[in-house]
């Protein structure tokens, strides 16, 4: 081909052209987003300075715990009473069930970040700015727990409302589990800052105002009928026995912690007073299988049930496999102690730990569903609530039907390995440390 006859047809020159012209609106983009990405981080930086001014000092949350290796808790746990010593796991191979040396990790949630926005304040910025308003709150908020020294020390109860000698032996007790999850916190719970979402661990607190108290949901607790005092606190009813199950559970008449503004988060944790009431795992574990799944439930046998049966049960029947009805405690178990479970964890068996985060939020009052009646009552003329009022002590739902205790969950039990009953405590080894509950037989 001679020199002359090197020529490009117009197909390939507006080819060239298209292609470097599109180079060059690339690199005009990529540009523009860089310049745009380092003015916003400044513009940033300013409003984060400005949301967190005023603030003050925060006193009610503690440290952040650490990951606690079996061993290290073990030490403790034989430390403070040898009768809570804990036998070698002789299956630690099932370890892919079960993620036992894990405490209580951080759960990042952002359902509730419009909040968030809100605690910031007004502003007429674009939509884009707004949205890095809001996930900008729980950040900037948690940034101040960081440079504070956190209050490892607790606070003593107010008891100048308590005119009755009698709970001498109650307040105690209270006493001595307040300090005793007080020291395991502190002994465990290193010094770095919270890690779970803000939202996520105040969303299974109830508010009653007029009273100014704080009520940490345990499911399986005697939660129905502290709702129903709640209930009765806020005005809401005349009497705690006069309000329906339905009206408890669905009714939406109590706020959440999490309904509220960071301020008034803040607010209501450092001056409100905080309880929480807890019960033997295991018990509260067998319990809540058979309110669940031995009697109908238009929830959880279609949502767990069927789950459950398709994957722990061989050659299941197709009623089974349609309806969901009929599940075995063994195969509750095994769903339970799988870390990859077919359906999620739900909060009647979730670990206390994970519900209420006992070692973040400095509880004032720790009852127990052993001594439920008792401590109760002491816990309300405490704060101020109407002599004539008393906590109930009828059975929410299914009446008729023996309460769980420690003989009742021994029939159950006997239906597992050793290997399987292991694991169940292990699952609830915090709970189980930080409540100072006895090991159950296994």
């Amino acid at each position: 081909m001679q020199p002359s006859e090197v020529v490009m047809n117009p197909k390939q020159v507006f080819l060239s052209l298209l292609i470097f012209g599109v180079a060059g609106l690339l690199l005009f983009m990529y540009l523009q987003m860089w310049i745009e990405e380092q003015h916003t981080g400044r513009v940033e930086k300013k409003r984060e300075q400005k949301a967190t001014a005023g603030w003050g000092s925060v006193h009610y949350l503690q440290p952040g715990p650490r990951i606690m290796t079996r061993e290290k808790i073990q030490e403790h746990n034989t430390n403070q009473n040898p009768k809570y010593h804990m036998p070698e796991d002789p299956k630690k191979k099932k370890e892919n069930l079960l993620n036992s040396e894990r405490a209580i990790r951080g759960l990042t949630e952002t359902s509730h970040s419009q909040r968030e926005g809100q605690a910031l304040g007004k502003t007429t910025e674009s939509p884009t700015f707004k949205l890095i308003e809001k996930h900008q709150g729980t950040k900037t908020f948690f940034k101040k727990f960081r440079e504070m020294n956190w209050p490892l020390d607790i606070h003593p109860l107010n008891r100048s409302l308590v005119k009755d000698n009698k709970w001498r032996r109650t307040d105690e007790t209270q006493e001595k589990r307040r300090s005793f999850l007080q020291e395991f916190c502190k002994k465990y719970g290193g010094v770095s800052h919270p890690q779970s979402h803000l939202f996520h661990m105040v969303s299974r607190i109830y508010v009653e105002d007029k009273h100014k108290i704080l009520y940490c949901e345990v499911p399986k607790a005697g939660c129905s009928n502290w709702k129903r005092i709640l209930m009765v606190l806020n005005g809401l009813a005349p009497s705690a026995y006069n309000i329906s199950h339905d009206a408890v559970h669905y009714g939406k008449h109590l706020k959440k912690l999490d309904s509220f503004d960071l301020k008034g988060i803040y607010t209501r944790l450092n001056t409100f007073t905080k309880a929480v009431f807890v019960r033997d795992p295991m018990e509260r574990l067998v319990s809540a299988f058979r309110d669940k799944f031995e009697h109908p439930n238009s929830y959880y046998h279609p949502v767990f049930g069927k789950a459950i049966i398709k994957k722990y049960r061989p050659n299941a029947c197709e009623e089974a496999l349609n309806n969901g009805s009929g599940v075995t405690f063994k195969e509750f178990v095994h769903y339970l102690l799988d870390s990859h479970r077919p359906v999620g964890m739900d909060i009647h068996w979730e670990k206390v730990s994970k519900l209420c985060y006992p070692c973040l939020i400095n509880y004032d009052f720790v009852g127990k569903f052993e001594t439920l009646e008792e401590d109760a009552n002491y816990f309300l003329q405490m704060i101020g609530a109407p002599k004539e009022l008393k906590f109930p002590n009828f059975k929410d739902r299914h009446s008729s039907d023996e309460r769980t205790n420690a003989q009742v969950v021994r029939q159950y039990l006997k239906d597992l390995t050793r290997t399987e009953r292991q694991l169940i405590y292990d699952f609830y080894y915090l709970d189980y440390l930080m409540f100072n509950y006895t090991t159950p037989f296994l």
